[in-house]
């Protein structure tokens, strides 16, 4: 797929990521390890005065000591509930539980390989990266599905098969926050953030949809992108430098059966109806879904409060008649046993928010996060530096990180902790820090092979070409990753500077 020369660049490339990634423990032993540098730190630190102001009180930071007895005594009395109540663990859990009954069930894969099939041949591209967007509500279902699926039905129209895996993968993995229809993991992140900006102003509270506007209008500019890259410089690229073997034969698409076709009509009937009657008992000015001012977007509308339990039910609904009415689901059981499937792959996440829960309780209350947020401020104020460049050094120090660590919630809950009160204490919002973290997170992500799923892409792409190894997969998508986050970042810039909505147009002004 690749000269030698460009798979001897790449191998070295290689060989360093992988060893400065395999020198990375596990985010759970990170988190812990973070943990216990908290308490050392915290009795550190503690002996010591300092003219930083906490801008919660308007007097100096005092570090707090943890390892003393009672801080101790403490630390083992509430660990219990500082886990339980670690809000990313109910959100996470919560919105899982719907999607595996959908995802188990086989109605998102039917709803995905529909949307592919009836798509004009000219417009195969850009549809493939559309649905590997939206795919993200499905968490993992993009990688499983849409990769390889794109580069079935590229091959079957005769074009390059690894152009639609390439095209397929920079929007699954490289557009992963961007998508036209909220998902799980907006109001994860938010609560991440939130959990940060509390640190430093324990009275704020972050709408789970902050970002969501903005992550839908990216996607059009992320498709745009893809597209042209794909269709304009790899592919014909691909079609030059890159035959297919010898004996591979075009595949055929799986045919979508009549009982299926039904099935799939009926769930996406009772998956409308239900949203309808979300919306209509929305609607009215008198509706318990509104705020207490009327409105709906408000953070305290109900509506607002209810969007995980909404995301559960939205896909529990159409997941149960479809898994019925296909005979997937031939008892109560059935549908248990799919929602147990679910939880079974988020066994490594519980881990993980134990160990992170413990880390940020410890780091607030020691202050730490306070200290460093005011020292940091006033390091990047005395630079004199643009709040615009400062989200752009931001994205790239984020980008750099994901190379190492692909864990988006266990990179957002490690960097958000120290960048979400610092970038308050210079007036930025903590919706625009998150919204940078999410592009910084995103269009790198296809070109580390640290990341879960990009082994598998290689599979994927053996499959046409043998040949194929994990170096010459990072130097193709290279250019989608480069191309992503630039164009992905200057959307940003421009979305923020015209005052769009959601708080992103806005400063924060607490404490300034």
């Amino acid at each position: 797929m690749s000269s030698q020369a460009d798979n001897g660049r790449m191998s070295k490339i290689l060989d360093g990521i992988e060893r400065v990634g395999n020198k990375l423990p596990d985010p759970a032993i990170l988190f812990l390890s973070l943990m216990i540098a908290v308490w050392i730190l915290s009795a550190i630190f503690s002996t010591m005065t300092f003219d930083a102001m906490d801008p919660r009180t308007g007097e100096a930071v005092v570090i707090k000591n943890l390892l003393t007895p009672e801080a101790l005594t403490q630390f083992l009395t509430s660990m219990v509930t500082t886990f339980t109540a670690f809000a990313p663990l109910g959100v996470v859990l919560v919105a899982m539980l719907g999607v595996g009954v959908a995802e188990h069930s086989g109605f998102i894969n039917t709803a995905l390989k529909k949307m592919l099939k009836i798509t004009p041949a000219k417009f195969i591209t850009p549809a493939v990266v559309c649905v590997g967007i939206i795919s993200h509500t499905a968490t993992d279902a993009g990688y499983v599905v849409v990769i390889p699926l794109a580069g079935v039905i590229f091959y079957a129209v005769g074009r390059h098969p690894i152009a639609g895996i390439m095209a397929a993968f920079a929007g699954v993995s490289g557009g992963f926050c961007a998508n036209f229809i909220p998902s799980a993991i907006d109001p994860l992140l938010q609560s991440f953030t939130q959990a940060s900006a509390q640190t430093l102003d324990p009275t704020i509270q972050l709408n789970p949809l902050n970002n969501w506007f903005f992550a839908a209008s990216s996607t059009l500019p992320i498709i745009a992108v893809i597209w042209y890259l794909t269709d304009k410089v790899m592919e014909p690229r691909l079609n030059k430098n890159t035959p297919l073997d010898k004996g591979v034969e075009p595949p055929q698409m799986d045919e979508i059966g009549e009982q299926e076709n039904k099935a799939f009509r009926v769930a996406g009937l009772a998956m409308l109806a239900a949203m309808g009657f979300v919306a209509a008992v929305s609607l009215p000015e008198s509706s318990t879904f509104r705020a207490p001012n009327g409105e709906l977007t408000d953070f305290s509308a109900p509506l607002m409060q209810a969007i995980v339990p909404l995301i559960f039910i939205f896909f529990v609904i159409p997941g149960v008649v479809f898994g019925y009415m296909n005979g997937v689901y031939k008892q109560s059981g059935d549908v248990i046993k799919s929602m147990s499937k679910a939880m079974e792959g988020m066994a490594a996440y519980i881990v993980l928010a134990f160990f992170c829960a413990l880390f940020i309780a410890a780091f607030a209350s020691s202050d730490l996060a306070v200290l460093l947020a005011v020292k940091g401020a006033d390091f990047l104020k005395s630079l004199g530096m643009p709040a615009g460049v400062t989200i752009v050094g931001m994205i790239l120090l984020v980008g750099f990180v994901n190379l190492f660590m692909g864990s988006a919630s266990a990179k957002w809950a490690l960097i958000g902790a120290v960048l979400v009160p610092m970038l308050m204490e210079l007036g930025i919002s903590p919706d625009l820090a998150q919204a940078g973290y999410r592009i910084g997170d995103s269009s790198t992500n296809i070109i580390t092979p640290l990341m879960p799923y990009f082994p598998l892409v290689v599979v994927y792409c053996q499959k046409y070409v043998k040949n194929t190894g994990v170096g010459t997969l990072i130097a193709a998508m290279l250019p989608y990753s480069l191309a992503l986050l630039t164009v992905w970042t200057a959307w940003l810039l421009i979305y923020w500077g015209i005052g769009m909505p959601l708080g992103l147009g806005a400063s924060y002004t607490y404490g300034m």
